[in-house]
């Protein structure tokens, strides 16, 4: 990554979308928390200040030392950011009577700049701030405004500083702005000067080659789930170091319906070295009786360890170069743990290797550390990684081990693949797969009244959950044809001994989550 445009995180809720709306021009971006700034060195060609949830006048406001970027970089501030630096510089900002959110219009234009090149006056702009500009800094001048804001957006004056700085209260990452992907292009093609050349073929050979000079003659080892990070994490390496990565995938029993024969086909298929672990007895074993949701995610991933731990041990005789571990980490991931609010309040637990590097003594590596979702998907495809698994929908780590709300039973397993699986292949069927980014079905721990044929059945209900989303944070409910539902349903119930009734989850997420428990 020779060029990259550098974010600082003020704590907005779009942090993370104005570094995918960089990075959807080709050009590589990074989250850094406010007061975290790294030493400018040649790779960060612009620096983008992001919103925030505090008020610049708030005893509580972040800051950040400007003299470190203005004058070394192009700057660009965005909502907080710009009205920081208004208030650095000299301006005056301060609350708005009423809180400015929604859409409004760049009905003034002051004059013509580089930065809104191809913006056509009335552009419609998504508004979102409790402060308002009020006074501009004298090395500062306007650009545009709207019916009820003056100060949409603004820039220094020519010679004012080495380098240029926008502000603009507005956030133009969001869809709602309508030319925003253009105001980015200005800033980050024609006043940063990016080359626009980070795409997933440059990143596949850059990351290929960085895990060569990492890693040399080591061993690598890592365990595989069937989804698609851990999956293109092994690819990458696989290319990088051959059959020097040793991949252990295993079967807890809570697995899709003959997922587990199904997905280790293709792995061998790609050339991995993998080895197959059928871990079901000991999973069911362990988990007879509990049902608490926190409880059932720690047992599943103390159980996970245990049995890779074991695998692990099995594998030093042939391997005894192993030192490193692999592991599919995001790059949400990587911001969460650095977030500007500290950690997260623990809504679940996640299943994860947990202590398994200090325990096998490893040092770890994760190749998909900078990448979102959706360019993990972009690099698999490139890796020739098979579709159906680069396609494949977000699959919780626990599995259904937390689909199945109470108590877990290898019966209650069956039940819930075989009605998962016709929910699935019917989505598969209709063409609706891949318009909907996470389905899945969940198994009620409630029985109702039925009628089949002439006797009367008291069996357990199902709930379909589909939902669309870019990245999980949010979620809609999908809304599926009436004619597939119903399919689904009759289809279920008529083949699925155990289960006489099938609902549709219609709850967006938040207040939701997307997963039950």
């Amino acid at each position: 990554m020779t060029e990259k445009i550098l974010i600082l995180d003020f704590g907005s809720q779009y942090t993370q979308l104005i570094a995918r709306r960089i990075r959807e021009l080709n050009v590589y971006s990074e989250i850094v928390p406010f007061n975290k700034v790294p030493e400018l060195d040649d790779t960060i060609k612009g620096i983008i200040l992001s919103g925030s949830p505090f008020s610049v006048a708030d005893e509580n406001a972040l800051h950040t030392d400007l003299d470190q970027l203005i004058g070394q970089r192009p700057v660009l501030g965005i909502c907080y950011g710009a009205q920081y630096i208004a208030k650095q510089m000299g301006g005056k900002v301060e609350r708005s009577l009423k809180r400015e959110y929604g859409k409004a219009e760049l009905s003034r234009m002051f004059q013509a700049d580089p930065f809104l090149a191809d913006v056509p006056e009335g552009s419609q702009v998504w508004m979102s701030h409790g402060d308002t500009i009020m006074e501009i800094p004298e090395q500062f001048e306007l650009l545009a405004g709207t019916a009820h804001v003056d100060v949409a957006a603004y820039k220094s004056k020519a010679g004012a500083f080495a380098q240029p700085v926008y502000c603009i209260q507005f956030h133009p990452e969001v869809s709602h702005s309508l030319d925003g992907m253009t105001v980015l292009k200005n800033f980050v093609k024609d006043i940063a000067g990016c080359h626009a050349e980070w795409t997933p073929a440059a990143f596949v050979e850059e990351t290929v080659q960085s895990l060569r000079d990492q890693l040399g003659d080591d061993h690598v080892l890592m365990g595989l789930s069937g989804g698609v990070d851990s999956t293109v994490a092994a690819s990458l390496l696989h290319e990088a170091i051959g059959d020097n990565l040793v991949c252990i995938f295993v079967d807890n029993g809570l697995l899709r319906k003959d997922e587990f024969e199904e997905v280790l086909h293709s792995y061998k298929d790609m050339g991995l070295r993998v080895v197959g672990v059928d871990a079901k007895e000991a999973f069911y074993e362990e988990l007879k009786g509990v049902s608490d949701p926190e409880q059932k995610r720690k047992v599943i991933g103390r159980v996970f360890i245990e049995v890779f731990e074991r695998e692990a041990l099995k594998l030093e005789e042939e391997d005894r170069a192993i030192k490193w571990l692999g592991q599919g980490t995001i790059y949400p991931d990587v911001i969460e743990s650095v977030s500007v609010h500290g950690p997260s309040v623990t809504i679940k637990s996640h299943h994860n290797v947990g202590g398994l590097p200090e325990m096998l003594n490893l040092k770890i590596v994760e190749p998909l550390r900078m990448l979102f979702k959706d360019e993990v998907r972009l690099v698999g495809t490139e890796l020739e990684v098979p579709q159906a698994i680069v396609s494949r929908h977000p699959f919780p780590g626990p599995g259904l081990g937390i689909r199945i709300l109470g108590d877990i039973t290898p019966e209650k397993v069956r039940m819930l693949q075989e009605a998962d699986a016709i929910y699935i292949n019917n989505l598969r069927k209709f063409g609706l797969y891949d318009e909907v980014w996470q389905a899945g079905t969940i198994l009620l721990p409630v029985q109702s009244v039925g009628v089949m044929g002439d006797e009367r059945t008291y069996e357990k209900t199902v709930a379909l959950r589909a939902v669309n989303s870019r990245d999980g944070m949010t979620a809609e409910w999908s809304r599926l044809p009436h004619d597939f539902l119903a399919t689904v349903s009759s289809e279920i119930i008529n083949n699925v001994k155990g289960i006489n009734r099938v609902v549709y989850d219609i709850s967006t997420k938040p207040p939701s989550t997307i997963e039950w428990e």
